[in-house]
């Protein structure tokens, strides 16, 4: 039964012509480094209301991990005014990852509409296998600290943006799919991430950029169940800088739309 489920999995990823991801293998990221600021206006999507109020920053700074050099990646988002009013917002995302951009640990504080939530995945790598522990804690309760083992490595909501921004879209067609492993809570879940095409997109810097379009979906149960995590425009050009990113909330969804940047690698047209 096994066998033929496997079999199964193959065949939908050949189907599906996704581009798969060896386990714990090293990243090559000519893309961004540290120092990189980014700011974003938020806003605030529900039915036909979409209101602009809060600001989202992803920084990356140059840190050591247990002992080894590191990226340090922080997604910090909070709602203000009344869309701070309608849906308070005050999320801080970390993840620590090697300079091959496999990650080491995640750390979530994350407070939505009354709710704290505390998280952390401590990833740990040996003979081939990713160990990954992740406590959790909601409103000062303990919910859950277990231990989980996989073959392959396992990317969180910061790591896998910095993941994408490592792919050669340029030799992708629209509908090709990059599958990763992603982590949530306490369940390993398949994602991946979808090429939705080349836009021309306009931020709050007043600049319009060409844009790469990508859809990260999650998946269950066999490839059955689908649902989008996120939705990220980034520049077509080797920063591959996230210029708009959608992601889902307990109502409603978040739309953060670049205003800002320093420290990026390359000149951006």
């Amino acid at each position: 039964m096994r066998k033929e489920y496997l079999i199964t999995i193959t065949t939908l990823l050949v189907s599906l012509l996704s581009l798969s991801l060896s386990a714990q293998k090293p990243l090559k990221n000519n893309a961004f480094v540290a120092g990189e600021e980014l700011t974003y206006d938020l806003y605030y999507k529900y039915g036909i209301l979409n209101i602009k109020g809060g600001k989202a920053t992803i920084n990356t700074e140059a840190t050591h991990y247990n002992g080894k050099d590191a990226y340090k990646m922080t997604l910090h988002a909070t709602t203000r005014g009344l869309v701070g009013n309608l849906y308070t917002v005050d999320d801080t995302l970390t993840s620590y990852m090697d300079k091959n951009l496999v990650p080491q640990l995640f750390v979530k504080g994350a407070d939505e509409v009354g709710d704290y939530t505390k998280e952390r995945h401590i990833y740990s790598y040996k003979n081939g296998e990713t160990s990954i522990r992740t406590i959790r804690y909601k409103n000062n309760e303990f919910r859950f600290d277990e231990n989980i083992v996989t073959d392959r490595c396992t990317y969180d909501m910061v790591s896998v943006l910095a993941f994408a921004r490592t792919l050669d879209y340029s030799k992708m067609q629209k509908g090709d799919n990059t599958q990763v492993q992603f982590i949530t809570g306490k369940r390993l879940v398949n994602m991946y991430i979808r090429y939705k095409g080349i836009s021309s997109l306009k931020v709050n810097n007043g600049k319009t950029y060409e844009a790469v379009e990508l859809s990260l979906m999650i998946l269950d149960d066999a490839f059955v169940d689908q649902e989008e995590a996120m939705r990220v425009w980034i520049t077509n050009d080797e920063n591959k800088l996230p210029l708009q990113i959608y992601s889902k909330l307990k109502i409603g969804e978040m739309r953060s739309v670049l205003k800002d940047f320093s420290g990026n690698k390359h000149p951006l047209n």
